[in-house]
């Protein structure tokens, strides 16, 4: 029985990819190959601080802040690509990233939600400040109950610290949550967690060759009200 639905932020509500739309007019003929590197490397910066400090919140000492590894991934991704760096550039690639473009059915799978009486929140490797932006820019604030960091645990996911956050801020067992990702990778490691998952596959990649199958797949968020319609419990 779900009670609450968790949804990953960056991929999943948001598109990521959609900063190479600004992206190829400031870098013309580039914006595809910025926003696939820029995203993999900010995801693999997260995962090295992880495992190289896994320690987190009790001694960390590499932890930096989302927001600090996106920009720094930005970096990183222009001097691969042999781009001029131009600091007005990167403050215009940071700040439409601070509001991404919310994926179309984003509004009204969460107002279906707040609908059925579920309580419904985001769990994101996002500083507070970003996700604050992010939400707010796509008007999502009255449909979240509500939006967590995992900058409290300085853990970014896919550690277990991380998934455990929502197990802090709602009175559930794991397998009550329905944790929804776009990530294959993220929707993996909430399984293991003990989450209900649901892997949203906008893309119709193959699932990671490791691990269990999510408990659900779908090809939008729309997805998710098939399986909360069927499976209701209030807190």
């Amino acid at each position: 029985m779900i009670k609450v639905v968790v949804f990953d932020a960056y991929g999943t509500l948001f598109d990521v990819y959609s900063i190479g739309a600004l992206a190829d007019t400031l870098y013309p003929g580039q914006g595809s190959a910025i926003s696939a590197l820029w995203r993999d490397k900010q995801i693999e910066y997260t995962r090295l601080i992880t495992q190289s400090d896994p320690n987190g919140a009790t001694g960390s000492r590499y932890y930096q802040s989302f927001w600090d590894l996106t920009r720094q991934s930005l970096r990183y991704t222009l001097a691969r690509l042999k781009l001029a760096h131009s600091q007005d550039h990167e403050n215009a690639l940071m700040g439409q990233y601070a509001k991404l473009q919310p994926f179309p059915e984003n509004r009204g799978v969460l107002a279906q939600l707040k609908a059925q009486g579920m309580e419904t929140a985001i769990l994101s490797n996002g500083s507070p400040e970003m996700l604050a932006s992010a939400v707010s820019g796509a008007g999502l604030e009255d449909l979240l109950t509500r939006v967590i960091s995992v900058d409290s645990v300085r853990l970014f996911k896919t550690a277990p610290q991380s998934y455990a956050l929502v197990l802090q801020a709602f009175p559930v067992k794991a397998d009550e949550v329905l944790f929804v990702s776009s990530n294959a990778w993220d929707a993996l490691g909430a399984t293991w967690f003990g989450f209900t998952t649901l892997w949203v596959n906008r893309q119709n990649l193959p699932y990671e060759t490791i691990g269990p199958q999510p408990s659900h797949t779908g090809s939008d968020l729309t997805s998710v009200l098939g399986i909360t319609n069927c499976s209701q419990r209030p807190l």
